[in-house]
């Protein structure tokens, strides 16, 4: 609008430095259609405390179904912390909220699940005719996909446009790569949930014949909530004999999913055994892959 263009002076008057922020908010959200992320990079000015009451407010009016990243009274979803694109070990989905009185001494929590950002090429954010050398290969990528997806979280490869408006060929092409590699490794399970036998907190997939397995993917049923701390993978190798079961694994919370790799192996059996949780157990996938 005419009336918040130009130089304005907010000094002592912070009710128009939020109607100028919102005026701003609504160029965005209201004349493209629907909007699936809304993202503040740390938003904030000297002195000036935002009522974001009143901001997030707006925003679901313009935009209800929009995500909200990080900051606000409503977020959706937030930040894990770097820009390398990895999750820490454990991270869970619930966070501490930061209003709301205490009941029975405790802190309400939010759901709130990580997203992992990072940089296509080394150190651009943003086009750079100079760097695309240094676009990330599909393996540099496999393994940010192992470090955030398959710990839970959800991956976030930055891309800047190029002098056309569109993303550079080489990040184009690379993506694509990326894409079918995930799908080449994962797409064609050996077993899926499916196939494994329950006994309490345990889960056994057993075959008659000897078979290769690299890869075990397992998901909570997170619509019963996030019970999984602690749980192990193990095997009951083809020639082992009386002392043929190992571990091949260790982890510590399910979550939405835990891509578990190890090396290529020949085994009768593989079992998943959740061996601590905070309340009852109920998995939405589980998967076995042979990816080599």
């Amino acid at each position: 609008p005419a009336q918040w263009g130009g130089a304005v002076d907010f000094k002592g008057d912070p009710k128009a430095y939020d109607d100028y922020f919102i005026n701003q908010i609504s160029e965005i959200l209201e004349p493209y259609g629907p909007i699936d992320v809304l993202w503040f990079d740390g938003c904030g000015s000297a002195d000036h405390e935002y009522d974001w009451q009143r901001i997030t407010d707006h925003i679901r009016k313009l935009q209800p179904e929009v995500n909200i990243f990080s900051m606000g009274t409503d977020p959706n979803f937030t930040w894990v912390g770097n820009e390398a694109g990895i999750a820490p070990v454990p991270h869970w989905n619930t966070r501490v909220a930061d209003q709301g009185a205490a009941v029975d001494g405790q802190q309400p929590v939010k759901w709130l699940p990580a997203e992992c950002d990072c940089m296509m090429r080394f150190s651009n954010w943003f086009y750079s005719d100079q760097d695309e050398h240094t676009v990330k290969s599909v393996e540099q990528l496999m393994g940010l996909y192992y470090y955030s997806v398959g710990r839970g979280c959800n991956l976030l490869i930055n891309i800047g446009p190029d002098r056309r408006g569109l993303l550079p060929d080489k990040d184009r092409a690379r993506l694509l790569q990326f894409g079918e590699e995930i799908r080449r490794r994962f797409g064609r399970p050996l077993a899926t949930l499916d196939a494994f036998t329950r006994e309490g907190d345990t889960w056994t997939y057993a075959s008659a014949e000897p078979f290769l397995v690299d890869h075990l993917i397992a998901q909570e049923d997170l619509r019963r909530g996030e019970h999984v701390r602690r749980f192990v993978i193990e095997a009951v190798l083809t020639h082992g004999g009386p002392a043929g079961t190992i571990q091949l694994w260790e982890g510590q919370n399910l979550g939405h999913k835990q891509i578990c790799p190890f090396s290529q192996l020949q085994v009768r059996q593989i079992r998943l055994r959740v061996t601590q949780a905070d309340g009852p157990v109920s998995l939405r996938a589980l998967e076995l892959h042979k990816t080599r």
